[in-house]
């Protein structure tokens, strides 16, 4: 992700930080009220544009790319893989808030499988975006799909989101849940009801 030209390097080693994104994080501060020049505040430009490099650094990379090695010897395996529970941090694209969540992961595969790592490593590649978790439900689904060729794609995954508990309607504890299945999923009721009970839902 591009943030503008190249700045003097940092003492530790560091990515340099543009002048403009310091100024615009100055510019945010001023606006919300305060001094960014006040010594608590000096080195927050800084760390807040390093901050967001690492919250966004899914664009730097195509998830996918973790789903390239795949396993042929399966021993005849030919049921439900799945990976349940795996937390997430993501950011909304709309008031770039935090979001945290979980996700489950299944699949039904043909003759071949990945490491399970892998399906992690897809969703963290996509939650570290500025996202829509419905969004982020159907790339995951769509990435894992395409790749390896499954019969079947379920993901599912509940979050909570802070433009919603934390401004605007000030609700906690409330939790938003997507889904998405393809495959046998989608086409056969026992099926998708097999994993969803799988998953937990």
């Amino acid at each position: 992700m591009n943030l503008g030209g190249p700045d003097e390097d940092d003492p530790r080693g560091r990515p340099a930080v543009p002048e403009n994104v310091r100024e615009a994080v100055r510019t945010l501060i001023r606006w919300a009220g305060d001094n960014p020049e006040r010594e608590g505040l000096r080195d927050t430009p800084d760390r807040v544009a390093r901050a967001w490099k690492e919250y966004c650094q899914g664009y730097d990379e195509d998830p996918a790319i973790h789903l390239g090695r795949v396993f042929e010897e399966v021993g005849g395996y030919d049921e439900i893989v799945l990976l349940k529970d795996i937390p997430f941090q993501s950011h909304c694209e709309h008031h770039m808030a935090p979001i945290h969540g979980k996700a489950a992961i299944a699949y039904l595969p043909t003759s071949r499988v990945v490491g399970i790592s892998k399906l992690a490593r897809v969703l963290h590649g996509f939650a570290r975006r500025l996202q829509i978790q419905e969004r982020l439900t159907t790339e995951v689904a769509q990435c894992i799909w395409d790749n390896l060729q499954p019969k079947g794609v379920a993901v599912v995954i509940e979050a909570s989101h802070a433009c919603m508990t934390a401004r605007g309607v000030r609700t906690p504890g409330v939790n938003m849940v997507t889904s998405q299945v393809m495959g046998t999923f989608r086409r056969d009721e026992k099926s998708r009801q097999e994993v969803l009970k799988l998953m937990g839902y």
